[in-house]
């Protein structure tokens, strides 16, 4: 979500839209058998007739472990959190993804990798920071790809704005590290403007760019941005 001025993010713009994908036998059958194991139930939020604040998620309770924690924001069909998760058994690796049948696939994919540190809540990514995150708690985050929302009058839908930047800056440890990866270059460039010029972060490359990070796997859907002339741009901050 995108809001309109620094410090909040507005309910009224959303930075993704609900598709209504027709969800498979396999990815109904992941959900029924995997929903409770390893699906994070979000409570619905408050209501204006009772704005009490609800407490932030217990981690260490979910997780059964106090460890280091990785965000992930719309990882899709968990293509690369899997593995990257499965490769950080060190760490509690929580993904924010808000379509259904991606749930699904997603926990399939965890339990054929049998592991057992990650966790999927089905919620926004500025829903999920803002109500379910203490402030100071995130180690690092992962935004790979988001929505490019191409069209210039729905530039505002963009994740990445000064907003977001403010309530990751809230969420994220002294020293964490947010990285993000486009294939949309003017995408890429909004993204440079907002945290290049962000009091709470810098960036960790002096050119600006970082080269692609290869802890993160290919996927189609990167590759599919490659296949079609689009040059992929990866950027690495650091939380002052």
């Amino acid at each position: 979500m995108v809001g309109q001025r620094s410090g909040t993010v507005r309910r009224g713009i959303v930075s993704f839209v609900r598709r209504g994908g027709r969800i498979t036998v396999a990815q109904q059958r992941n959900l029924d058998r995997y929903r409770e194991r390893w699906v994070i139930d979000v409570p619905p939020p408050p209501v204006p007739e009772n704005p009490a604040a609800e407490p932030p998620l217990d981690l260490g309770k979910i997780f059964g472990r106090e460890a280091p924690l990785i965000i992930e924001i719309g990882p899709g069909m968990g293509e690369s959190l899997v593995p990257m998760a499965a490769a950080r058994p060190e760490a509690n690796v929580l993904a924010f993804e808000v379509y259904t049948p991606s749930v699904g696939s997603i926990l399939g994919k965890i339990a054929d990798a049998g592991i057992e540190n990650l966790r999927v809540a089905e919620t926004d990514a500025a829903e999920g920071l803002r109500r379910l995150l203490p402030p100071e708690s995130i180690d690092r985050l992962w935004t790979f790809f988001p929505d490019p929302w191409p069209k210039k009058k729905h530039h505002k839908r963009r994740l990445v704005s000064r907003p977001f930047a403010d309530l990751v800056a809230s969420r994220m440890k002294r020293h964490g590290v947010w990285r993000l990866a486009t294939d949309w270059e003017d995408y890429a460039g909004q993204m440079r403007e907002v945290l290049d010029d962000h009091p709470r972060f810098v960036n960790e490359f002096r050119e600006g760019w970082a080269p692609r990070w290869v802890q993160r796997p290919m996927t189609r859907f990167e590759q599919r941005g490659i296949d079609a002339g689009r040059h992929i741009f990866d950027l690495s901050y650091r939380r002052r």
